[in-house]
This record gives structure tokens, sequence and C-alpha cells, in this order.
């Protein structure tokens, strides 16, 4: 494969991914331009509300709603880790992720002015980084020339325009007198959070409840539903969403979209779930998950108003059925799995730290050579087992810990069996060939398939903690940067040795710009960070397979090459209609109007918390000790089999070094930070130790796998 060929292949991925992206996202937008021009809309937020809540009996009012409606999964994720209801009706009005900070709570409650309120504090809270938005909401629908009414403070809030006014409003329901004045209506239902408050806030620990005094909660929270829903006016449209937490975990809530004149849900046989359309959103690129901020464009675009310019968020659309029981059981593994990541991280650094003191006492003693040649290529493939885990259904199990523990353990071992029984076992280099290449097909195959392998998985990321929701996350991005750097300098191998020197240059460069623009495009990866992280891996990668000298001076200049390369795509996703872009056109769109200093703050912030991680910090540690000790001192570390590796087989330093390289640039790009360098050191380094145990030397150790010295060197010189 010559250059030009590389060239044309790189072409033609990146035109399928240009036409293919933005024609999903343009079908959709059809969907939404066929929506009524736009009439009256009610936004009922019921903060804390679960799928888990709803059921025939204590809650027929929101049954019945659901049942003839759209319904789908809200992630409720603001600014911090928990959405207090003040929080989440502050985003509503925004259109923003917003916040308050420490006054977190209930929103304050509105000044009485004639048949409308004032909310107070509105010129203070323009004037916070997080509250900038405030009134985006309300200021909209005046614009247009209609007015506003809101039962309740969070109500209130939300439909404030800049100024904190409300045009009509009430405490109660009973106390609006006009439910058909204005086109846009609002009502905070606070019933199940309330209980949890003291002095209008949420404390830093709130109390759990019995699981009685749940129930009654949801009965009371029903009820004030119901009194809202008898009296709307007949074809209004209603948008109704769990908008907050009210714990110390978050979850995903409610979202339920009874559209005027839409088909309602369909039937059921089992009478404790209700099917109907799934409720999802192109900001969550997820058919049954829709953000905070899309509840505003949402409300805006049923009322007939266009949504300002500064709303991030996108309308929610209807898609396949879906039941109520599966939106509680995506509940329950996302909430699973957030709450085992830290122990998983854990269990995995111990597991890590160990495997490095015991390789270093098998190999000081050159005892059990085989054991550490296996074990070796277990650990490489522990990561990439959290996502094949996912097409397994652990999610459906009573006892989904223990379940999913055990489906990562056992994924692992059938992945290392792949690795070290097929027949590239014969060769020293093709076990570690074989993990890159599972990797490498697990991840590309998951880019092109919508992710959902890393949805929801130990090491991917859930809309519980809403940090990302589609595309590849940091983790992921590291052992595919791994993958395809030492998997491309093995295969560079052969050809180094047969003379191909160019060839193998171009297999790097090919497979690994490749894999960039995978990680890169808008809708596929939309990996900011990865595409600066990649560029040098791949020149530093190169380079050394071409026989070349690296420099501290370029290796900046390819991470600049890397930005300058995320950058461009990055506008060619800002210039495609908003209902098409990713987070990454939108970027585009917060730095051209100055409001990106904020969100850079929190990445940043990100970054630095990482550097310290007990549960990460030990892998990258025991690794690079490891490693470096296995160089400098040999024969006390790894009884030489590292440097052995290195001269045997000099393509795999070239591989190692760039997936370094990528790992470092990655950890200061990048708001996972030591996460990125920790998983590049966990995969290469053991596939490292692996090659030096298999590849002969002057002596052959005792203890090696069951591979003759003959047919190995025969292997290696080949």
């Amino acid at each position: 494969m010559g250059a030009s060929t590389v060239r044309w292949v790189l072409l033609l991925v990146a035109g399928v991914m240009w036409w293919s992206v933005p024609a999903a996202a343009s079908a959709r937008a059809n969907q939404d331009a066929d929506q009524d021009a736009g009439g009256r809309v009610a936004f009922i937020g019921v903060p804390g509300l679960l799928w888990a809540d709803l059921d025939p009996r204590d809650t027929p009012r929101l049954w019945e709603l659901a049942g003839q409606s759209g319904l789908g999964s809200l992630s409720v994720k603001a600014v911090g880790t928990v959405t207090c209801p003040h929080d989440g009706w502050l985003s509503v009005s925004s259109g923003v992720r917003a916040a308050v900070g420490r006054r977190c709570g209930l929103p304050p409650e509105p000044a009485v002015r004639g048949q409308g309120a004032v909310v107070p504090g509105m010129p203070e809270l323009l004037g916070t980084r997080d509250g900038a938005n405030a009134g985006t909401l309300g200021a909209a629908v005046h614009a247009a020339g209609h007015c506003t009414a809101a039962v309740g403070r969070g109500a209130a809030l939300a439909l404030a325009d800049r100024e904190g006014e409300v045009d009509l409003y009430a405490d109660t329901a009973a106390g609006l007198s006009d439910w058909s004045k204005c086109r846009v209506l609002a009502v905070d239902v606070a019933a199940l959070v309330r209980p949890y408050l003291v002095d209008d806030r949420l404390p830093q620990e709130p109390e759990a409840l019995p699981a009685g005094r749940r129930r009654e909660l949801a009965r009371q929270a029903d009820a004030e539903v119901g009194a809202a829903l008898d009296r709307l006016p007949a074809g209004t449209e209603i948008v109704l969403a769990g908008i907050g937490d009210h714990g110390s975990v978050p979850h995903l809530r409610v979202a339920i979209w009874k559209r005027a004149g839409a088909a309602s849900a369909v039937r059921s046989g089992n009478p404790e779930e209700v099917v109907g359309p799934r409720v999802g959103g192109n900001s969550a690129r997820r058919d049954d998950i829709v953000l905070l901020p899309d509840v505003t464009p949402t409300v805006l675009t049923a009322a007939g108003i266009e949504p300002p310019s500064n709303v991030i968020g996108l309308p929610w659309r209807l898609g396949e059925p879906i039941s109520s029981a599966d939106l509680v059981r995506a509940d329950v593994a996302g909430t699973t799995v957030r709450g085992m990541t830290g122990y998983f991280f854990t269990g995995f650094a111990t597991l890590t730290v160990a495997f490095y003191v015991l390789s270093y006492l098998l190999l000081s003693r050159r005892r059990k050579l085989g054991f550490v040649a296996v074990a070796a290529i277990a650990m490489a493939c522990v990561p990439v087992s959290t996502y094949v885990v996912n097409l397994l259904p652990w999610d459906h199990s009573p006892a989904i810990v223990p379940t999913l523990i055990g489906c990562v353990l056992a994924v692992t071992a059938v992945l290392s069996a792949i690795a070290l029984l097929g027949p590239w076992r014969r060769h020293p280099l093709g076990p570690p060939a074989a993990v890159c290449a599972i990797n490498f097909t697990v991840l590309v195959g998951d880019l092109l398939t919508g992710t959902n392998l890393q949805f929801n998985a130990l090491m991917g990321y859930t809309a519980v903690v809403g940090g990302r929701y589609y595309g590849l996350a940091n983790i992921p991005f590291a052992l595919l940067a791994t993958s395809v750097l030492m998997g491309a300098a093995l295969a560079a191998e052969r050809l180094v040795r047969a003379g191909r020197t160019r060839l193998a240059v171009g297999v790097v460069t090919g497979l690994g710009v490749t894999a960039t623009l995978l990680a890169g495009w808008p809708g596929v990866g939309s990996d900011f960070g990865g595409v600066i992280a990649f560029a040098p891996g791949i020149a530093v990668t190169a380079l050394l397979v071409a026989g070349k000298k690296v420099s501290l001076l370029k290796l900046v200049g390819f991470s600049a090459l890397g930005g300058v390369a995320v950058s461009v795509i990055a506008v060619l996703d800002w210039l495609r209609p908003p209902q098409s872009q990713t987070h990454l056109g939108r970027f585009v769109g917060q730095v051209l109007d100055g409001t990106f200093w904020p969100m850079i703050g929190r990445k940043l912030g990100a970054m630095l918390h990482t550097l310290l991680s007990p549960n990460l910090m030990p892998i990258v540690l025991a690794g690079l000790i490891f490693l470096v000790f296995a160089v400098l001192r040999p024969g006390q570390v790894s009884a030489g089999l590292v440097p052995r590796a290195f001269a045997r087989a000099p393509m795999l330093r070239a591989g190692l070094v760039g997936a370094l390289v990528s790992g470092v640039v990655g950890m200061l790009v990048n708001d996972s930070g030591t996460a990125v360098l920790s998983m590049a050191v966990a995969m290469a380094v053991p596939l490292v130790l692996h090659a030096g145990v298999r590849l002969p030397g002057e002596e052959e150790p005792p203890g090696l796998l069951s591979t003759s010295r003959t047919s190995a060197c025969r292997a290696t010189s080949q």
C-alpha cells in the first residue's frame, strides 16, 4: 500500500463520514420540521421523579399521562455532580447548564406583583459565571409577543425574563385563575424533594427515606400533577420532566412528552409497564435520553418560537417504542456502573501493582516465565473486556454487581485465550499483535455503530454522570491509540526486516491517520483532545520506524499540527445546521461569542484533579517504574528480557514510545488527565513484557511457552 493509496483510502473514509453523519441528522431535522407550527405548551417539572416511582396504583395520573405520551430518560447533569432543584429550574431558564453554587435547594420565593411576580436576585444571578444566561426562556417568549404563566417558585424561575418578571403567577394550581391566557405555562411539583430539604436547601448527605414514605410522596406528586392536568385547556402540549436530584447520588429522571394530536402510547400486555415512543435528542445522540438544556428549545419549539442562539440544547424527538421497564433498568445500570467505577479502578490498580511485583520476583529468579507471559496478556485484556461485556445482558440480572464483575472476568479469560491460543501464537509477537487487533476491532466497531459498548461501561461513561453521552471517551482513546500504534509497529517489524521501510512508515501513518479521523470526526468519535494527542504519537512511531531521530521541537510541532487538524474538524462541524452539530461545532460557536472560558476552566480543574488519583496513579507508576528499571537494570528487574525484546524487535520499542507519547499529551489536553496515560501504560507495558519472555536470546531461558527455539528464531528472522 503506497502513499497514494493511503491518501485515497483516507479521502474515502472522510467522505463517507462527512455525508453519512449529516444524513442521519438531516432525517431527524426533517422529522422536527414536520412538527406543528406551535401552540399552547405546558412544562411540568417534578424534581426527583424516577421511572421507578410510577405505577398504575400509586401514581394513576402520571401512569395515564405516560400511556398517552412519548417516554424517555432525562440526564439532569448541570454543573456539579448532583443537580439540586434550583439548578434544574435555572438550567431550563437558561437553555444551558447553569448553577447557583452553594445556595442549592429550592428556587427563591417570587415577590407577587398584581397578577404576576418577580423572581428576586435576577441581576446578581446574571453577573455570575454559571447563571449568566438566566431568563433566556422567558425573554424569548416575551420577544415573540406572548405571555408567561407559572405555578410554583421553580416554574417562576424557569419562565422569568432577564428582569425576573413573570406575567401570571400562583403558588398552587388552584390559585391560577386563567390557564388559557398564555401560550407558555410551567408548573412546579416539588412534593418529592421537600422532605429532603433543610431551610429550603439540600444537605450534603440527605437522609434516606423509608420506602413507604417514598410511595406516599409519589402519590402526593401524582395528585399535584393531576390538579394541573385537569385545568389545562384541551390540545395543550405537555412536557413533563424530573428536572433535579434530591440526594447525594444522581439518577436518570423521567421524561414524558405528550404532543398535541399525536398518537397515544403503544399498549402493553404487562399491566406493570407502559410502552410508548422513545423520547430522545440529538444533543445526547441517544434515542431514549434527553438532556436538561434540551427542555428549553422543546418548550419554545412547541410554542412556535425560535430558540435563541445561546441555547445549546436541541428539541426532543420521538422514535421507536420503549417500555417503562427498560427505562427503569437504564437508570439501575447507570447508577450501578457509577457506583462501582471507583471500586473497580481500585481493584485494577491493586491487581496491576501485584502483577509487577510478582513479575519482578519471578523474573529475577528466572522462574515460571510462561506464567508471567500469560498473565501479561490477561492484564492487557482487562480494559477492553469492560466494553465487550456490554454485549451480554448483565443489567437484567437480579444480582447485578456480582454478575457484571463475573462477566468482565469471563470476557477477559476468553479474549486472553483468543490471543494466546490462535494460530499466531507460534510467533513471539503474535499474542501482543492479537491483543492490539482485538482492541482495534472492538473500539472501531463501537465507534461505527453508535458507541453502545462504551456506554454504561466501567471504563466508559454513563448518562447518570453526564460527562459524555456518545463518541470516544478518554480511556477508550488511550486504548485505541495504543492498539493502533503498537499494532502498526508490530506489523512494520516484518516489513522493515524485508527492507520495505517506506511501506512500513506508510502502514503506521495510514492506520494512525484513519484512526485519528474516526476519533475526532463529529458524530463518530467527537474527541477533541484525542486528535491533538494522536498526532505526535503517530509521528514519533513513524519516525522511529524510519530510523529518524525525535526531538522535543518535533513533538511540539506535531502536537500543534494535531490542534490545527481538530480545529478544522470543529469548524466544519460548526458550518453545519445547528441541529446537526456536535459539541465540537458548538465549542467553535462558544469561542466566537466568548462564552467558552467557564467550560475550559471546568475541564482544566478536572484534569488537575486526576493527576494525584489514588486509583489511577499507581497504574502509571507501577508500569513506568518497572519499564524504566527493566531497561536500566535488566539483570535485576527483568532478567534482561525487555532490552532483549527491543533488540530483537526494534519496532516494538517504536510502538511503545509512540503510545506513551500519545498518553502523556492526552493526559495534558483531556479532562480525564491521568486516566489517559494510565490506560496506555496498562496495555502497552504488559505486551512488551510478554514479547520479552517469548523472544529468544543467546540462551533461551527456561519455562517459556511451548515454542521451539528453531520455530521462534525462524519466525523472528522472517
